[in-house]
């Protein structure tokens, strides 16, 4: 059996490009659509490297177990031996901010002050102990923005949870987190495939919170600020300005985590301190700002999986 390169995910619109790009490399590949299926645990895996695209945002495409399933997935493929990009631990950090946060920190990385709530009640308790006029509130598990408020009081937020407007997170923990005021409205989101740093793209956030980079995004999500349809300024660009020191902080973040592709975001408050608040282990890449700079994400991941794979076939032929 000839080995392959195998993703797993369950959103065929984000493995477009990816799947363009192994084609490209003449790389035998597999999908795995993880949203349903069959798991026989006393099977043995196929040969070949699993490259795991699982998103905390499975549920609002009707995919409410996929992380679920994936979870279950990589543990036999890891119990097998299998090359897992990806695996369980990126898994954790991928469907739950507080598993986000607390890793971030152990590795020396500043993140927003955050307070994890569940039960109405108990997030406007929260509210009134984060200390800050300004305030956001953000689903634990989420993706794109999903479930980021942003309230000027306490009473603002019992008035939005008390409300028929209110979102309830998938898992049940709601965070609510100090509000970074930025002298300019964006973040940066650096991004690492096999670990290293790619390259750092600007996201103009004066439009909203909600920030996927996947092209599909565009089209019929008002709340999704991308492109530059409405304003001659993009969204996105690449920058080269990103301080060195904090990208080797990153990079030894995921090495400590097993996380070898990635998007890490960041803001930068009034005072110059970095808060970085968002791990993406399923990145997407905006693809005017990769023309404009001439760098190509999933140019790089194919190319990583490719040798991954190279790396695991010549690993067969010693046996």
């Amino acid at each position: 059996m000839t080995a392959k390169i195998y993703i797993l995910h369950e959103n065929d619109d984000w493995t477009i490009h990816l799947i363009k790009r192994l084609k490209e490399q003449n790389l035998p590949f597999e999908t795995w659509h993880l949203a349903e299926g069959v798991l026989e645990l006393s099977a043995e895996p196929p040969e070949g490297i699993f490259y795991s695209r699982m998103s905390a945002s499975a549920h609002t495409r009707g995919h409410a177990f996929a992380p679920e399933f994936t979870a279950a997935v990589l543990a036999w493929l890891e119990f097998h031996g299998r090359t897992v990009i990806n695996g369980s631990l990126a898994l954790q950090l991928e469907i739950s901010k507080v598993n986000q946060y607390t890793a971030l920190e152990a590795a020396g990385i500043q993140t927003p002050k955050t307070i994890a709530t569940v039960g109405k009640n108990q997030l406007v308790e929260a509210a009134e102990k984060i200390g800050t006029a300004s305030f956001i509130t953000k689903h634990n598990r989420a993706g794109k923005g999903f479930g980021v408020q942003l309230f000027h009081s306490v009473e603002a937020l019992k008035a939005y949870a008390h409300s028929s407007s209110f979102e309830a997170p998938v898992d049940g923990i709601t965070l609510v987190q100090q509000y970074i005021k930025a002298p300019e409205s964006y973040i940066t989101r650096c991004e690492f495939v096999g670990g290293k740093f790619l390259y750092a793209v600007r996201v103009d956030t004066s439009e909203g919170f909600e920030l996927c980079p996947a092209e599909t995004c565009q089209i019929g999500d008002t709340y999704c600020p991308i492109g530059d349809s409405v304003k001659q300024k993009p969204k996105f660009h690449i920058v080269n300005d990103f301080p060195n020191e904090l990208i080797e902080r990153y990079e030894a973040f995921l090495t400590r985590n097993k996380v070898r592709v990635a998007g890490i975001e960041s803001i930068i408050d009034e005072d110059g301190h970095v808060f970085t608040y968002d791990v993406n282990t399923n990145t997407n890449y905006n693809a005017d700002a990769e023309k404009a700079a001439n760098q190509y994400g999933m140019l790089a991941v194919a190319n990583y999986l490719g040798a991954t794979l190279h790396q695991y076939e010549k690993s067969l032929q010693m046996f």
